[in-house]
Parts: structure tokens; C-alpha cells; sequence
């Protein structure tokens, strides 16, 4: 009987490629960084149990649940809003297992295992904005979409969360983008067909920001 070997990758393994695209002579005006490393978690509420969803959320992480749409930082998480009574919980690989985050919502919620489901992109850079905004219709002008503002929305007809994280040292805001994991390389392909003009920086990240 033949043997297989099976090799965890990315869907964004030939997408994604470590280097220089597009404009060149100037600095990159995009940075793109796919997070590898990460667990995500879908938690929804039962029916008539959001209440004690919240309080046990609070109680787990220190801060509540997001119920409208905002991406909330903790010390090992970054909690996402999704819809209405659920949230993603994110967070660098081995920090939350399904089992442990299983028993702080036992009583109140779902959970769903999204880890190898979704792709992570970090979009910065000085024309971010501009390149996200030739194929999406949300407004993210920092004084409509700070820094913490989510969205479920999509970006060239593809479903994706987008939120804004903190700003990088440099000043320049960050916006994260997870995708479904069979629709990242396609949607990666758009990014950077929309983001060549500007000079684009590919790199890769085993840690979240």
C-alpha cells in the first residue's frame, strides 16, 4: 500500500512570495505580512444566552465582549467582533487551544475551530488606504475607522473581517484581513494587482502585532 505524507501549508504559500513587487525606485507605499502562526476561535452565543455569554467572556479575558463592531486587545488575545452575539478570538499559535476556551463558554456559547479555515494579511503602509480603497466600500479615514473599528464586509466580492489594530511605530495605521482560506490566494492576487502602482513589501510573520 502506497504511504502519504502530509504537509501543512499555506494557502498563500506561492501568493504571497518574500520580497519586492511592483513600482520600484522609491519606498514600498504597501506592506503585506501574512501571519502564519495563529488560532482562531468562533464563539456564538445560544439562544438567550448572550448575557452570560458577556459576563463569561469579561471573566476569561479581563474586558467585554465586543457587541458592536470593534476588534478589543487583551494581554494574550485580540477579541473581534463578527455579528451579532459572536465573536473571533485570535491569538499566536498554542495560546488557546478549542478545549480550554470550551470550558470558559460551556454553559453559553458554540465554538468553532477556525485555525486552518481562514488566512491572516497585515496591510500597512502610507497608501494602504488608498490600495484597500479601490476594492472595498468602507470609509477608513482614521477619523471614521480608529484604530479598534471592525467590519464584516468584503473586499472585491469576497467575504472577509477586517479591523484596524494599533499603529505602527513609524505612525502608519494597520488594517488585518482574514480570508477564508480557499479564496486567500485569489484575493491575494487583487491586492497586489491593486497595490503595484505604489510599490509593494512582502514579508512573512510568525506572531501577531
Amino acid at each position: 500500500m502506497a504511504e502519504f505524507s502530509w504537509i501543512a501549508r499555506s494557502p498563500l504559500e506561492k501568493a504571497l512570495v518574500v520580497g519586492a513587487y511592483g513600482a520600484r525606485g522609491t519606498a514600498a507605499g504597501v506592506s503585506l505580512t501574512e501571519i502564519r502562526n495563529f488560532d482562531l476561535i468562533q464563539v456564538m452565543a445560544r439562544r438567550g444566552k448572550a448575557a452570560e455569554l458577556a459576563k463569561a467572556a469579561e471573566t476569561r479575558f479581563g474586558v467585554a465582549a465586543p457587541e458592536t463592531p470593534k476588534a478589543t486587545r487583551t494581554p494574550d488575545a485580540t477579541l473581534i467582533w463578527s455579528g451579532p452575539d459572536q465573536f473571533l478570538v485570535l491569538s499566536n499559535g498554542g495560546k488557546h487551544a478549542s478545549e480550554p476556551l470550551s470550558q470558559t463558554f460551556a454553559q453559553s456559547a458554540s465554538l468553532s475551530d477556525q485555525s486552518h479555515a481562514r488566512a491572516l494579511i497585515g496591510v500597512s503602509g502610507e497608501k494602504a488606504r488608498a490600495m484597500l480603497a479601490k476594492l472595498s466600500s468602507l470609509d477608513l479615514h482614521p477619523a471614521v475607522f480608529p484604530a479598534g473599528t471592525a467590519a464584516a464586509t468584503s473586499v472585491d466580492h469576497t467575504s472577509i473581517n477586517l479591523w484596524r489594530a494599533n499603529d505602527r511605530p513609524d505612525g502608519q495605521a494597520v488594517f488585518n484581513l482574514l480570508v477564508f482560506a480557499t479564496f486567500a490566494e485569489s484575493l491575494s492576487h487583487t491586492m497586489l494587482d491593486a497595490a503595484a502602482e505604489y510599490g509593494v513589501e512582502i514579508s512573512h510573520s510568525e506572531e501577531l502585532a
